[in-house]
C-alpha cells in the first residue's frame, strides 16, 4: 500500500490520472478527522492531501477566501477571527467524537461532507457558502466551477453538486468560500427543566417570534452537564441563541424573556460560556466519550423528533439531544443491532427523514448501511453522476455503499454529518 502526498494541484492530477490508468482505488484523505465515517475503505492506496495547504487569496473587504483543499480549518478560522469574520455556517469538528484530536479537519473536507453547525437554521451549510472549486475527477481530468464572486453565472453549479459526495466524485485541490462578519455580541437564553415535548413547543414559539433566534437546541436532563465543562448543571436546558449588535441583542433577549416567561425558569448565558455551549453542541461533545458505542445523526421534521425518540427509548437504551429546533437529533446507542432497522423504521413512521451512522466499530459500519438509502429515481441519478465523474470507481470506493453502489450521494439535508 502506497501513500501519495502531493504538494501541488499538478501532482494531485498526475496521481489520480495514474490511478485511473491502472484501475487502482484511492482512499482520499486530509488529516483523517472524518476517516471513521462511512463504510471501511476498500482501497489499495491513499491520496493524502495534508501537504496541499495554504490560503491563496483572502480579501476581507470582499468577504472572499480561497485556500488549497488540505488547509487546516483551524488555521482558516484563526485568520478570519483576526479580521472579525467567520465561516457563518460554523462547520462541525468530528475529531473528538471519533476519538481524534480537535482542530484536524481541512477546508476541503468541510465541503466534501457539507458540514454545518447549530447556526444552520439561519446560515445554511457549506454548500450555501461555496463560491468556486478546482478539482480532479476520477477520470484524471482537472476542472473548475464557480469563481471568486457571489454572483457568478458559469453554467452548472458543480461546486454545490460536490457537497456531501464524501470524495466519491472528485478530489478538491482549491476551494473558495464566502465569509461573513462575526457577531459583535452573543447571548443564550436557557429555559431549564423542560421535558422534550415542552422544549419542542418552546423552541417553535421562539423561532416564530421577531427575536431572530439564530440557533435552538434542547439538552435533556444529565446531557446538559456534558457541555461547557459542566457549567450548565444537570437539569435539562432548552437553549436559544441571539447574535448581533449589543443593543439589538439586549432588546431581543428581553422580548424573548417576556414571550417565554411562563415556559419555565429562565437563565441568561453570555460571553465565553455561551460560545462554549454552542461549540460543544456543534461538535456533539456530550457523546465524545472515547468509546465506539454507535452514534447516529438524524434529520427529520422538528415537530416529530421528540415523538420518534420517545418511542425509540421504549425499545432500546439510547441517549439523545436535539439541535436545529429538533430537526437534527444526535443519538448514542448502548449496543449495535437491532437499532439500525428499528431507528430507520421509526423515522419513516414519524414522517420520514435521514439517519447517518457517524460512529461505530469497523465491523458494525461494514454490516449496516451507514448512509440512508435513496429512492430509486435519485439513486439512478447518483449512479449516472458517478459514471460521469468516476467511471472506474477509484475514488473512495465502498465508503458510502458496498460495491458499485459506492457512488450513492448522502442526502443533502444531512449536511454532514453533514
Amino acid at each position: 500500500m502506497t501513500t501519495f502526498t502531493p504538494t501541488t494541484s499538478a501532482e494531485t492530477l498526475s496521481t489520480i490520472a495514474w490511478a485511473a490508468a491502472e484501475d487502482s482505488p484511492l482512499e482520499i484523505l486530509g488529516h483523517g478527522s472524518k476517516r471513521g465515517i462511512g463504510r471501511p475503505q476498500q482501497s489499495e492506496h491513499t491520496l493524502d492531501l495534508s501537504n496541499l495547504s495554504g490560503v491563496t487569496l483572502y480579501e476581507p473587504a470582499e468577504l472572499v477566501l480561497s485556500a488549497k483543499a488540505g488547509t487546516p480549518l483551524a488555521a482558516i478560522e484563526s485568520l478570519l477571527a483576526e479580521n472579525g469574520q467567520q465561516l457563518a455556517f460554523e462547520p462541525m469538528d468530528y475529531g473528538p467524537l471519533l476519538g481524534g484530536e480537535p482542530g484536524r479537519g481541512t477546508i476541503g473536507g468541510v465541503l466534501a461532507a457539507n458540514l454545518s453547525g447549530p447556526r444552520r437554521l439561519k446560515a445554511g451549510a457549506a454548500r450555501d457558502h461555496i463560491l468556486g472549486i478546482a478539482a480532479v475527477s476520477g477520470r484524471g481530468e482537472a476542472f473548475k466551477s464557480g469563481g471568486r464572486v457571489v454572483k457568478n453565472v458559469t453554467g452548472y453549479d458543480l461546486s454545490k453538486l460536490m457537497a456531501n459526495s464524501w470524495g466519491t466524485l472528485a478530489v478538491f485541490t482549491d476551494v473558495t468560500f464566502k465569509v461573513l462578519p462575526a457577531a459583535e455580541t452573543e447571548v443564550t437564553l436557557a429555559i431549564r427543566g423542560l421535558l422534550d415535548d415542552h422544549a419542542t413547543a418552546a423552541m417553535a414559539l421562539a423561532l416564530g417570534s421577531s427575536a431572530e433566534v439564530s440557533s435552538a437546541a434542547h439538552l435533556p436532563e444529565r446531557v446538559a452537564a456534558r457541555v461547557a465543562g459542566g457549567s450548565l448543571g444537570s437539569d435539562a436546558a432548552t437553549l436559544l441563541r441571539i447574535e448581533g449588535f449589543g443593543p439589538s441583542v439586549a432588546y431581543r433577549i428581553a422580548a424573548l424573556k417576556d414571550l417565554l416567561k411562563n415556559a419555565g425558569p429562565l437563565q441568561e448565558i453570555s460571553g465565553s460560556v455561551s460560545y462554549s455551549v454552542w461549540r460543544d453542541i456543534r461538535d456533539c461533545a456530550p457523546f465524545a466519550d472515547g468509546s465506539e458505542r454507535p452514534v447516529w445523526r438524524v434529520s427529520m421534521a422538528p415537530s416529530q423528533g421528540h415523538l420518534m425518540v420517545l418511542e425509540l427509548r421504549m425499545q432500546a437504551a439510547v441517549d439523545a439531544f436535539y439541535d436545529w429546533q429538533g430537526g437534527l437529533i444526535w443519538l448514542r446507542m448502548q449496543q449495535d443491532d437491532p437499532e439500525a432497522g428499528l431507528l430507520r423504521g421509526l423515522i419513516r413512521k414519524y414522517g420520514g427523514g435521514h439517519a447517518t451512522l457517524v460512529r461505530a466499530t469497523p465491523s458494525h459500519r461494514a454490516a449496516v448501511p451507514v448512509f440512508e438509502s435513496q429512492a430509486p429515481p435519485l439513486a439512478a441519478l447518483s449512479a449516472r453522476l458517478k459514471a460521469e465523474f468516476d467511471p472506474k470507481n477509484i475514488l473512495n470506493p465502498g465508503r458510502m455503499a458496498p460495491g458499485a453502489g459506492s457512488a450513492t450521494l448522502a442526502p443533502a439535508t444531512e449536511g454532514g454529518a453533514q
